[in-house]
Parts: C-alpha cells; sequence; structure tokens
C-alpha cells in the first residue's frame, strides 16, 4: 500500500453491548497522526442481539461456529448500510474488531466472533480481522491492542485513558509503552442499572444519590488482580466469577452498589494517573460525570474533555489503524503491553 492516504471504515463491538461503532477514515501515510475521521456512527444491538451476545459464554464450541458466521453477516450488513447511508466510495479495506465472547489468555484462550470471511463476502472488501489470537499464541496477553495507536496517534499525552466496559490505560515509560486494563467499568455499572430497568444510570445520577458500603468498598479494592504487576488484563469471566458474588454476597440496594463502584473505579484510576494534567480520557465512561467528578478528586487533576468524535469512537479509530499496519506488515502488537514473546504484526486478512 504505497499511496500517500488511506482510506478505512474500523468497526469495534465493547464488552458494554452500547452497540457497533463504525467510523469512516483517512489516514495520511507519511505522518499517521494527521487523520480525519469523515464519517462515525453507533448501530446499537437489538434486544435479540443483545441476550445472544451475553449469553454466547455459555455455549458449546458449535454453536460459538454458527455464531461467529450469523455475526459476520449481521456485521456486513450493518457495514453495508453504513457505506450506502454516508455514499461512501473510496474504500481500501474494513478492519473489525468482532465482539469478545472468550478471553483467558492465562489458558491460551482468546475469541471475537465475526467472521471476517463473511464481511468480505457481503461487502465485496477486503477485510481485516482477528487481531488478538497471534499475540495469546505468542505467549501475550491479547490485550490491550490499542497503545500502539496511543503511541503514534496521540503521543502529546503523558496517559491515554479508555472507560468502556472495562478501564484500560497507556503510557511511556522507560523508553517503552506499558498498558494494561485498570477495572471494570460499565461493564459492572450497567448490569446494576439493567437491574432497575435502566440501560445505565445516566451522568451517574443514581450513584450520586447513593451511599458508600464501606465493607464492600475495601472488599472490591483487596481483589488479588489490582495486586498484579502490567501486562494484564480483564475479561467478563473474570466479572462473572469475583465482582458479581462479591457485590451480591455484601449488598443488595442498586443505589449503594453503583456509589460504591464508582468510588472503587475513582480509587484504582488515580493509582495510575495522580497529579498528571496531560490526559486523553475517552470511552462512554467519560459521559458519567459522578465518575469523572470523583476520578478528579481521587487523582488530584483536572480532566480537560476531547471531542465527541474521539471519546465515543476512538477505539474503532484505533482498529482501523491496526488494519493500515497489518496490511503494510508493520509492526501493531508491542510485546511491552501484552507481554508476548516479541513485536509483530497480528490480524487475519480476507478478501472479497
Amino acid at each position: 500500500m504505497n499511496k500517500r492516504e488511506v482510506f478505512v471504515i474500523g468497526l469495534m463491538s465493547g464488552t458494554s453491548l452500547d452497540g457497533i461503532d463504525l467510523v469512516y477514515v483517512k489516514f495520511r501515510k507519511d505522518d499517521y497522526a494527521f487523520f480525519d475521521i469523515l464519517h462515525a456512527e453507533t448501530v446499537a444491538y437489538s434486544k435479540e442481539w443483545k441476550q445472544l451476545l451475553q449469553n454466547a459464554i455459555h455455549f458449546s464450541s458449535e454453536e460459538l461456529l454458527v455464531l461467529d458466521t450469523t455475526y459476520g453477516k449481521h456485521l456486513g450488513g450493518v457495514i453495508d448500510n453504513f457505506i450506502h447511508n454516508y455514499k461512501i466510495e473510496k474504500i481500501d479495506f474494513i478492519a473489525s474488531h468482532g465482539h469478545t465472547i472468550l478471553h483467558q489468555p492465562e489458558k491460551g484462550i482468546t475469541l471475537q466472533i465475526g467472521s471476517g470471511e463473511e464481511i468480505a463476502k457481503i461487502t465485496k472488501q477486503k477485510v481485516v480481522c482477528d487481531f488478538r489470537t497471534q499475540d495469546v499464541t505468542l505467549g501475550g496477553q491479547g490485550a490491550p491492542l490499542v497503545p500502539i495507536g496511543d503511541e503514534l496517534l496521540f503521543s502529546e499525552y503523558d496517559f491515554c485513558l479508555n472507560l468502556g466496559g472495562f478501564s484500560n490505560v497507556s503510557f511511556h515509560k522507560n523508553g517503552g509503552r506499558v498498558a494494561f486494563d485498570i477495572c471494570p467499568v460499565n461493564i459492572v455499572l450497567n448490569f446494576y442499572a439493567n437491574k432497575i430497568g435502566l440501560e445505565y444510570d445516566a451522568s451517574g445520577k443514581i450513584a450520586s444519590e447513593g451511599k458508600i458500603n464501606k465493607q464492600l468498598l475495601e472488599a472490591l479494592n483487596s481483589l488479588d488482580f489490582y495486586k498484579i504487576a502490567p501486562p494484564k488484563s480483564l475479561g467478563l469471566e473474570w466479572v462473572q466469577q469475583e465482582i458479581f458474588p462479591l457485590i451480591d454476597s455484601l449488598e443488595t440496594d442498586i443505589s449503594v452498589i453503583l456509589t460504591t463502584f464508582v468510588e472503587h473505579i475513582a480509587i484504582q484510576i488515580a493509582t495510575v494517573i495522580k497529579n498528571s494534567d496531560s490526559v486523553l480520557i475517552t470511552g462512554g465512561g467519560v459521559f458519567n460525570s459522578f465518575l469523572m467528578s470523583r476520578i478528579e478528586c481521587y487523582a488530584n487533576v483536572k480532566i480537560k474533555q476531547s471531542s465527541d468524535a474521539l471519546i465515543n469512537y476512538k477505539e474503532a479509530l484505533i482498529f482501523a489503524f491496526l488494519g493500515v499496519l497489518k496490511i503494510d506488515n508493520q509492526v501493531n502488537c508491542l510485546k511491552s503491553v501484552t507481554g508476548a514473546s516479541k513485536n509483530h504484526s497480528s490480524g487475519v486478512i480476507f478478501l472479497p
């Protein structure tokens, strides 16, 4: 790919199941930091798809194979609509993260569904996907993958922090990029908001009115994961095994749970970004103003808001960028971040 500019559709589906994020981006090949998000959209999941993706962790391998194909067809249709709606003509390729169903890198397991073959067939475009498997095969965590984008697209910031289903961070330290998952965020907050009939706790209003369960807060902050040195990553399995049973054993009031968990998130994030005024924060959690105020309080910082496009679509943007690097056979996975045996260019390419 020797052109000066490259046009890519990137898509991401996060663990919080907000929907499928799509971006249409133009990258400049001589300086990746000069990019334009030309179009962006989130396509919400139907109730049926949400339930299917939530329950897929319990599927058999045969059922997962079928779901991989079905979900790939769904993604293909969503991308086709996106291309049609925005009258997009120039497309060099599509880069898809897929949706994570299983992530247990310590057992050599990671699975992102959404067949690249089906997407390529439906859209009639080249597709790059499956960015995590190779890293896990090389002994890495397969996550986080965004830091190479942080390094090359957003180097002016001391910390790049994402608040999605989980919070993750990346920063430069001792001549290399360090990155890891910090703690769960929306995957827990939304789960308990759902119990009282809400999709999420808008702006953290319910959490802002509750009380803190000090015993629960202490138990959460004492979990073993927080004592492990990076590289480290989290998955839904860990939340189901460690977080939900712990919360349910110590508290039943939803407002108290939300307040206490927001406090827990803020404490864990503050241990990483404390006293830094150069933090790029993105992801849906940014719109939880109560959570943001608690992070600012514990970290002793005033966080500047970035653009809505960056807050909402940074991960989809960076998966588009990972695709650019893969197509050019450049490193897009850093061993300093994932713990893999070497830096490498990860992803699988499907032709239409």
